[in-house]
Formats: C-alpha cells, sequence, structure tokens
C-alpha cells in the first residue's frame, strides 16, 4: 500500500508517516518504480503497535526501544506511567479547582482574577502563619470565593489556620455546607473530620442539620463527636448514642452532659437518655472514673427517673461513685420547685 492508503486505514497523518520513517520506527519495506513509499501488511501491523504504545503516553523515544530492545521490559515503564499520569491529573485537579474559584469569585475585569490567584497562592504558603493572616485579612471587606474557603478547610492541618479558615467560610454567606458536604463522603478520614467540624461550627446554615445528621453513621468516632454536639442542640435525637458515648469515653463528656440534659427536656426522650446512662453504668468493665462521669450526667437530667438512679447509686460498691451520687443528691434536694422548672422550661 501507498502512503496515502496506509493513512487512510490507520489514521496516521501522511506527515507523521514520514517521520516515523525518518526517526526509524516505522520504515516501508518497499518503494515503487517512481520511488514511492510502499508498505507491506507487517508495516502496517508495526503502525498500530506504535500507534497504540503512543496511546498510553510514551514518547516516540520509548516507542522505539520498546519495539527494538528485548530487554526493555513494559513492568517499569508501565510503573513510570502510572506515576507520571497520576501526577498529571493532580496538576489538572489543582488547575480546575482555581478555575472554579476564579469563577465562583465573579470577577468583572482582570484585576479581579489576579487578586483571587494571588490568594490562593497565599493559602497555599508554606507558613502556617502567613496563612492564618490571609485569612484574617481578607475577610476584613474583602469577599472571598466560599469554594476556596471551603477547599481551603479541607485540606489545612494547621489547628490555628483550619480555625481562622472556619471562622471566616461561617461568615462568607454563600452555600458553605454544599460546598464542604463533598468532604463529609471523602475516603479521607481528615478530610471528613474538617468538614463535620466545619458545618457543625454554621449551624444555621441551610443543610447544616441533614448533612450533619448524615455522619452520624460514619465509621470513625471523632468524626460522630464533632457533629452529634450541634445535632444535639437542634434537638436531634438520633445524637443520644453518640453522646453517650462521648460522656463513657471521657471526650468533652462536660459538654456532651449537658445536650444530654437539653434534649431531656422532651419527656419521650429523658426515659431514653437515663436508660442509655443506666445500662452503661451495668457494664461489668466501666471502671470508676467512667461511672462517676455517667453518674455527673444523669443530674443533667430533668425527670423523676433520673433523680431515683442518683439515690440507687448513693449506696453503689463503689465508694467513689457513691459519693458522687449522695452529694449530686443533695444539689438536687436543695434546688427549689422553680428552680427545677426554670432548667427544663
Amino acid at each position: 500500500m501507498l502512503i496515502g492508503e496506509v493513512a487512510r486505514h490507520s489514521g496516521v497523518s501522511p506527515r507523521m508517516l514520514r517521520h516515523y520513517d525518518a526517526l526509524g520506527l516505522v520504515r516501508p519495506t518497499g518503494r515503487t518504480t517512481g520511488g514511492y513509499r510502499e508498505y507491506s501488511a507487517e508495516d502496517v501491523r508495526r503502525i498500530f503497535h506504535v500507534e497504540s504504545l503512543r496511546s498510553l503516553g510514551l514518547s516516540l523515544q520509548q516507542v522505539g526501544r520498546a519495539l527494538e530492545d528485548p530487554v526493555f521490559t513494559p513492568s517499569a515503564l508501565v510503573s513510570d506511567l502510572i506515576r507520571w499520569s497520576e501526577d498529571r491529573l493532580a496538576r489538572e485537579q489543582e488547575l480546575l479547582e482555581r478555575l472554579r474559584a476564579i469563577d465562583a469569585s465573579a470577577p468583572t475585569g482582570w484585576q479581579g482574577v489576579l487578586r483571587i490567584i494571588e490568594l490562593m497562592r497565599e493559602l497555599n504558603s508554606t507558613s502556617a502563619a502567613r496563612r492564618q493572616q490571609t485569612v484574617l485579612v481578607r475577610s476584613q471587606g474583602v469577599p472571598v470565593p466560599v469554594e476556596l474557603l471551603a477547599g481551603a478547610v479541607l485540606t489545612e492541618s494547621d489547628p490555628h489556620v483550619a480555625g481562622a479558615l472556619r471562622w471566616a467560610l461561617a461568615r462568607a454567606g454563600g452555600d458553605g455546607v454544599a460546598a464542604l458536604s463533598a468532604g463529609t463522603h471523602s475516603k479521607d478520614v481528615n478530610i471528613r473530620r474538617r468538614a463535620v467540624l466545619a458545618i457543625a461550627g454554621m449551624p444555621e446554615a441551610p443543610g447544616a442539620t441533614a448533612v450533619l445528621t448524615h455522619t452520624l453513621g460514619d465509621p470513625d468516632m471523632t468524626v460522630r463527636r464533632h457533629a452529634a454536639p450541634e445535632l444535639g442542640r437542634h434537638g436531634v435525637t438520633a445524637a443520644v448514642p453518640t453522646l453517650v458515648g462521648m460522656v463513657v469515653e471521657g471526650s468533652n463528656d462536660v459538654e456532651a452532659a449537658e445536650v444530654l440534659g437539653r434534649l431531656s427536656r422532651d419527656p419521650g426522650c429523658a426515659d431514653r437518655i437515663t436508660s442509655a446512662l443506666v445500662d452503661e453504668l451495668a457494664v461489668p468493665t466501666a471502671d470508676s472514673a467512667t461511672r462517676i462521669r455517667l453518674t455527673q450526667a444523669l443530674v443533667e437530667l430533668g425527670g423523676t427517673t433520673a433523680q431515683e438512679v442518683l439515690r440507687q447509686l448513693a449506696h453503689d460498691d463503689d465508694r467513689a461513685v457513691a459519693l458522687v451520687a449522695s452529694a449530686l443528691v443533695g444539689v438536687l434536694g436543695e434546688r427549689s420547685p422553680v428552680d427545677r422548672t426554670d432548667e427544663n422550661s
């Protein structure tokens, strides 16, 4: 076949076929009497081999080695190609996020675009102090795209900078919850933790309660701990098991107990919470410190059931638990009926 016919069948332009010939990649086995290149069936198969390898991202030099060098094994090369492709995808993803941030800011001129690019550069600084300063200064009178702040929140590991970012995001307006919600589904547990912590900091934002409620099913306890207190303050009773677990484990147990007390203002929920705490008190492996935290949590609850449990605990075999329960029963006894009504109002 002549070069034009080969080009039509293979999809490779005549110019590229001549380039392959010059490089020695695919040299036609024959020439016509007029001097035109004439390709055999084997030449055409080699062209398809070249194109297949090029489709993997190999350079023409690498393609030549792969076809000619018997010791040039594919395993190492394919591993390199995977790494290069991953690096390229990461760069492309970073560029895409930058473009989306610029688009979200709706710039009216190139100065606006340059300002967003400068902000992104500062947020990517290796200095935590500079990143924090950027957030605090920029948030004063200068609008920052919500998507940009949310992206920074999900990747920031420094606790001080992360706090500044959450503060700025909560005050930026826009749909911050939507920008963060994808982070709650990340395979990276640290990203999920950051996303939930940030959403909990904007509880009145549309959709926040629904997203936080969904995260109560997260396999990571820290994620659930970030969500449960704010959900409890909003009357979401599904947070009760996590809140009780926080008391048991001593993780922000005072806050968790206070939120349980707020939820117990609903008579139907009060019995459920009391039963959960009593069940944990009865666990054979519960140590003294755990049982004391559970006892202290009971005093936050309304209703006579919790008070009766405290009276029983005043005679507990664990002297430390009994002393704490006795003191709490005394505190409850000193409260006037008006005080109790105010607590449960």
